[in-house]
């Protein structure tokens, strides 16, 4: 009962007309941005945080949460219309979506999207409710050493399940790492890595590396590639459902999101790998395995449904661990700090009412969003025509704006340069963005608790594996290093052979949509 009367004060403060109104932006920013190719709901909050600070940090909270849940309705309606899904985690539904549009079918697409996304996005966000409260009860007495253990296991799984290459994941979490090591010593008082720059004595600000990661590189990688192209969008006409659309979308939503809740809720978890096992099991459950391949409404409506549960999932060790699993989760923690409060097991106890009207606000934006994404869809079809170059050159204006206002110094001007140029370095050679800004926010933290428990500890290591908990979780991490060695020595019926990747239009290749969301 005391959740659930904290979760009525928390509607009492997200609706009022100031936080109703930041949410409304968010979600009306979120779908711009989620349907806009290249333009993740992870960069709009990094160029908008420097821009916030004036405001409660409530507010500019919810209206971040508004933002993510609109990128994840979003990305849905260009991968639809495009075949260019707008987030990695969109990848799956273009499969089946674009199949649809074209054989005109585009509004049954965009609505099993959006009210699977609703059901979906309203079932996490119960769950959420439900099991973030749980989570921090467990976290609460974990000692220093359980918490290096995790933090480390979710650094390490999170690098091992992006890209191709775990050797690129890694370079791109000890890069993040080196990044997180700028600045005094907290210990010693001395300055690291700082080559003689005193604006470096600080640290480096995470709002300027995320910046600059995500909107410069994204922005330079775009015009390296840009080709003078007419875009062509599929008409979507007044988006509905009949009764047989109905009749094959629920069992799809459902099952999607019970796909997606716990890998969004697991550390290391993320939106890809339960929409693919979506996708893969409305196949082999459906009773129309024929259409597969050729535009089968659940190879639609579950992977949104799993995509959006799993962003509901995200927020669990995001508030309860302070551990993001994804780009935007990362982005989010940097806000809560801008402001000067840590995410973790204290956050529901140093800022009740901050976190349940952040946790209300998903509600309504979720309520938001469907209103705006079933009426509305034809019109954010018409943002596909925006002109990149008009585009990326606001968004490098905004970007500059912003990396300026954190602490009114031109040095910062230099290091957006200096880190967009890296984050177009990474993207050139296929380095995941994500492992370096869950390093530069994560790294410090975990070299506090390790640090923190070898002191307890005199200096022996062995009081980094004292306690059971961190014991089984160094096994994990373990599994996790060994996994893909010993997969060779398993028989194919145990995993030892690859999944087979679901048949993909000409027009996809899902390599390029390993990274994170950009």
């Amino acid at each position: 009962m005391g959740d659930l009367a904290a979760l009525l004060g928390g509607f009492g403060d997200a609706l009022t007309p100031a936080n109703l109104a930041f949410a409304a932006i968010g979600v009306v920013l979120g779908t711009a941005v989620g349907v806009l190719p290249g333009i993740g709901p992870a960069m709009t909050v990094a160029l908008l945080l420097p821009l916030t600070y004036a405001l409660e940090p409530a507010s500019a909270l919810i209206m971040f949460a508004g933002i993510y849940y609109g990128g994840m309705y979003g990305g849905s309606t260009t991968a639809i219309l495009l075949n260019t899904p707008g987030e990695s985690s969109s990848v799956v539904t273009a499969l089946e979506g674009n199949r649809m549009a074209r054989s005109g079918r585009a509004a049954q697409a965009l609505s099993t999207a959006a009210i699977g996304s609703f059901v979906a996005g309203t079932i996490g966000s119960v769950l959420l409710v439900a099991t973030a409260p749980l989570m921090v009860d467990l976290a609460v007495g974990l000692g220093e050493a359980d918490y290096f253990a995790i933090m480390v296991l979710a650094l390490l799984a999170v690098t091992a399940v992006l890209g191709s290459s775990r050797v690129r994941g890694f370079a791109s979490l000890f890069i993040g790492l080196a990044i997180g090591l700028v600045g005094l010593d907290a210990v010693s008082g001395q300055a690291r890595l700082t080559f003689g720059v005193l604006q470096l004595i600080d640290g480096i600000d995470i709002v300027v590396v995320a910046v600059a990661i995500f909107a410069v590189g994204e922005a330079l990688w775009v015009a390296s590639r840009m080709r003078r192209s007419a875009v062509e969008v599929i008409p979507v006409g007044r988006p509905w459902m009949g009764r047989e659309d109905w009749k094959r979308s629920w069992k799809p939503w459902l099952r999607g999101t019970a796909l997606g809740f716990p890998f969004g809720a697991v550390p290391a978890g993320g939106a890809e790998l339960p929409t693919f096992l979506s996708y893969v099991a409305e196949r082999k459950l459906s009773r129309h395995p024929e259409e597969f391949g050729k535009g089968a409404i659940e190879g639609v409506a579950g992977p949104e449904a799993a995509n959006n549960a799993s962003a509901a999932g995200t927020l669990v060790p995001t508030l309860a661990l302070g551990l993001p699993t994804n780009a935007t989760a990362a982005v989010l923690l940097a806000a809560f700090m801008s402001y000067g409060i840590q995410p973790g097991p204290l956050l529901f106890q140093r800022e009740p009412d901050l976190v349940w009207a952040l946790i209300a606000s998903l509600f309504i934006g979720n309520l938001l969003l469907l209103a705006l994404n079933l009426p509305l869809a034809p019109l954010w079809a018409k943002l596909l025509r925006i002109p990149r170059p008009y585009l990326y050159a606001g968004i490098l204006f905004f970007a500059t704006l912003g990396a300026y206002a954190t602490n009114l110094q031109a040095f910062d001007l230099w290091l957006l340069l200096g880190f967009g140029v890296l984050g177009f370095a990474m993207r050139r050679f296929g380095l995941p963005v994500l492992p370096l800004i869950i390093g530069v926010i994560i790294g410090p933290l975990a070299e506090e608790r390790m640090r923190t428990a070898l002191t307890l500890s005199q200096g022996d290591w062995g009081g980094l594996v004292a306690d059971p908990l961190s014991v089984v979780v160094y096994a994990l991490v373990a599994l996790v290093l060994l996994f893909p060695l010993l997969r060779r020595f398993l028989p194919a019926r145990l995993g030892g052979r690859p999944a087979p990747v679901p048949p993909s239009d000409p027009g996809v290749d899902l390599r390029e949509h390993e990274e994170v969301p950009r």
